[in-house]
C-alpha cells in the first residue's frame, strides 16, 4: 500500500467499489484505494442478500431510494449482461391474502404508475398462471424485477476500478482516523496511509467510523439480522420466480418473501430480528461494546415501543420453524416445514435517529475531506451503479 491517496474508500463492499470505479473513471489518474477489513470483498450486505433486482415500486416518489432503483435496475441489468454475470429479469408478485391488504396492493399499483414501472393487477386465475402453488386474493405483477449474482458484480468492479488505477486492499482494517496537513491520516492494521479526502462505505460500522472523523452522524446503526430458509431441492418447483407480501407501511421491512436465485436455488425470508452484534449472523453472535452501544441508543427503546408486537412475531417466527412455515403458507399452502432447511443470513444495517425513526431513505452527509454513507440497506444493491457517481461527484468537488 502506498503511503498516500487522493482518496480513501474505506468498505469493500459493492457500494464502495462501485464508488471507487466512478471516480477512476470520472477523474483519470485520480489515485484511489479502497480499505476492506475483511480477506476478500462483498462478505456482509453485498453477499448475504437475496439477489433481488429491485423496480423500485415501494419507494417515496422523488427519494434517493426511488430514483436510485428505477435508474440503477436498468443498468445492473445492462452492467450484468455486458460482463457476463448471471441474472434474470423474473418479473415479481406482490400478492394480496387478505382483504385489508387489497387497499394497500392499489396504493402500490398507483405508486407504480407514478414511477413509470409496468404493473399489471391479477386475479387469482391469473396468479395461478405465473405460479401455480401460490394462493391469493389479488397480485400485482412488476415485469422489471429479477435477480442477480450481487458476489460476481462486486467482483468485477473491483476488476474493472483495478484497470483504471483505483488499489483494492483486503484484509486492511481502520483502527482510527485523524485529521492532518492537507487531509486525512488514516491509521490501519497494514500501516499509516494518508489522503486528501475520505470517503465511509463501511456499511454496519459507518457510524463508528463517521465518529472516528469527528463527525456527530445523529444516528446509530442498528443491525438487523434476516434470517433464511431455503427450498430444499425436491420443492424448488413450487416457486417459479419471485413471490412478496404485501409489505406492512406501520413495519419497515418487506416480510417473508420467495425468491428464486440465478443458481436456481429458492429462498424464503427473511424475518427481522434485532442482533446482538453488529456482526451477529447467528443467535450465538454475541460482542459486548456492539450490545452496548445499541442497548445504549435510546433509538432502539422507542423501536421496540411502537414496533413490539410486529417485533414479538419476527422473534417467533426465529424461534419456531413451524410458526415461520405458517408465514409462508399464507402464500404457498402447499410449504411444509420438512420443505424448508436453514440458510445464511444476512445482517441490515439500519441507520436510527435518537427517537427511533428509522431513516427511510439513503443517507450521505459529511464535510470538509469526508464523505459518510450512513444509510445504504437495500435496495443499496440494485441502486450501487448511480449510487457510486453519486457519491463520486460529491468526493471529487472536495478535490477540485
Amino acid at each position: 500500500m502506498e503511503s498516500h491517496y487522493d482518496v480513501i474508500v474505506i468498505g469493500g463492499g459493492i457500494v464502495g467499489l462501485s464508488t471507487a470505479y466512478a471516480i477512476s473513471r470520472a477523474a483519470p489518474g485520480t489515485s484511489v484505494a479502497v480499505l476492506e477489513k475483511e480477506p476478500a470483498v462483498a462478505r456482509h450486505q453485498s453477499g448475504r442478500n437475496s439477489g433481488v433486482i429491485h423496480s423500485g415500486i415501494y419507494y417515496r416518489p422523488g427519494s434517493l431510494k426511488a430514483r436510485f432503483a428505477l435508474r440503477g435496475a436498468q443498468e445492473m441489468v445492462k452492467f450484468c449482461a455486458e460482463h457476463g454475470i448471471a441474472h434474470e429479469v423474473t418479473g415479481k408478485l406482490i400478492v394480496a391474502t387478505d382483504a385489508s391488504e387489497l387497499p394497500r396492493l392499489a396504493d402500490l399499483a398507483r405508486r407504480g404508475e407514478q414511477h413509470g414501472v409496468p404493473v399489471r393487477t391479477l386475479g387469482p386465475r391469473e396468479i395461478a398462471e405465473h405460479e401455480p402453488h401460490v394462493r391469493g386474493l389479488a397480485a400485482l405483477h412488476i415485469g422489471t424485477t429479477g435477480v442477480a449474482d450481487y458476489p460476481a458484480v462486486a467482483r468485477r468492479l473491483v476488476e474493472l476500478a483495478r484497470l483504471d488505477g483505483a488499489e483494492i486492499h483486503t484484509g486492511c482494517e481502520v483502527l482510527s482516523l485523524g485529521r492532518g496537513p492537507g487531509g486525512v491520516i488514516v491509521h490501519t492494521t497494514a500501516g499509516d496511509v494518508r489522503s486528501r479526502m475520505l470517503v465511509n462505505c463501511a456499511g454496519l460500522h459507518s457510524d463508528r467510523i463517521a465518529r472516528m472523523a469527528g463527525d456527530d452522524p445523529g444516528v446509530r446503526i442498528i443491525p438487523f439480522r434476516g434470517e433464511y430458509y431455503e427450498l430444499k431441492e425436491r420443492s424448488r418447483d413450487l416457486v417459479r420466480g419471485l413471490v412478496y407480501p404485501v409489505p406492512d407501511p406501520a413495519f419497515p421491512f418487506l416480510g417473508v418473501h420467495l425468491t428464486r436465485d440465478v443458481h436456481g436455488g429458492v429462498h424464503v425470508g427473511p424475518n427481522a430480528v434485532p442482533a446482538s452484534a453488529r456482526e451477529g449472523y447467528r443467535w450465538r453472535d454475541f460482542r459486548a461494546r456492539d450490545a452496548i452501544e445499541i442497548a445504549g441508543w435510546p433509538g432502539l427503546w422507542h423501536i421496540a415501543r411502537r414496533h413490539w408486537r410486529q417485533e414479538i412475531g419476527e422473534l417467533w417466527r426465529s424461534a419456531s420453524k413451524a410458526a415461520f412455515t405458517a408465514a409462508v403458507r399464507r402464500m404457498l399452502p402447499d410449504v411444509t416445514r420438512h420443505d424448508l432447511q436453514r440458510a445464511p443470513a444476512g445482517v441490515r444495517a439500519q441507520a436510527v435517529l435518537a427517537d427511533g425513526t428509522l431513516v427511510e431513505d439513503f443517507l450521505f452527509t459529511g464535510s470538509g475531506p469526508f464523505v459518510h454513507v450512513l444509510n445504504a440497506p437495500s435496495p443499496a444493491a440494485t441502486a450501487s451503479l448511480p449510487i457510486g457517481r453519486e457519491i463520486a461527484t460529491r468526493a471529487l468537488k472536495v478535490l477540485s
